[in-house]
């Protein structure tokens, strides 16, 4: 970092790292022409030393590198569907995930409604109600649903589909 400040040892924020263009006066190795001085540079420069010196990061939080670093649990696959954004088909191996503006009953079936399941939707803090519907690699049928509205006490008079595949 040294070696890219300028003459009065200020870091720019962008150092050149292609082959000099001297038309466009941009050199390898050498500031940008963006912001100089930077003063987060600095400041990634002064952390760099001060690890350097304790031969250890300097500012890592030790929550955040577990995170990162230490064990940890495979995401979900999410397909989500939802009134504004109605898909058609969902990979197998995926969760669907049914969102809704209100509080719902998911009346569902993975097999052309030879057997029927009703959950029960999950709220969250910002409004929005959901049902998750885990896909199996050996899901061959489509999936079928409609919702039964709580506040209301009413079905939606519609059914919706979406194809494994």
């Amino acid at each position: 970092m040294e070696g890219f400040a300028s003459n009065t040892c200020l870091l720019p924020e962008q150092v050149w790292d292609e082959a000099n263009q001297p038309e466009s006066h941009m050199y390898l190795g050498k500031p940008t022409g963006s912001a100089m001085p930077l003063m987060w540079a600095h400041a990634e420069y002064i952390k760099l030393l001060r690890s350097n010196h304790d031969d250890r990061v300097f500012d890592l939080i030790p929550e955040v590198a577990n995170r990162y670093l230490g064990e940890r649990q495979k995401c979900k696959s999410l397909e989500i569907w939802k009134f504004n954004r109605q898909i058609d088909k969902v990979k197998k191996g995926y969760t669907l995930r049914i969102h809704a503006l209100a509080s719902f009953q998911l009346h569902w079936s993975q097999d052309n409604w030879q057997t029927v399941k009703d959950t029960p939707s999950t709220a969250t803090k910002l409004g929005v109600s959901f049902v998750d519907i885990s896909v199996f690699d050996s899901q061959e049928e489509p999936i079928s649903f409609t919702f039964f509205w709580i506040e209301s006490s009413k079905w939606e008079q519609r059914n919706y589909t979406v194809v494994v595949e």
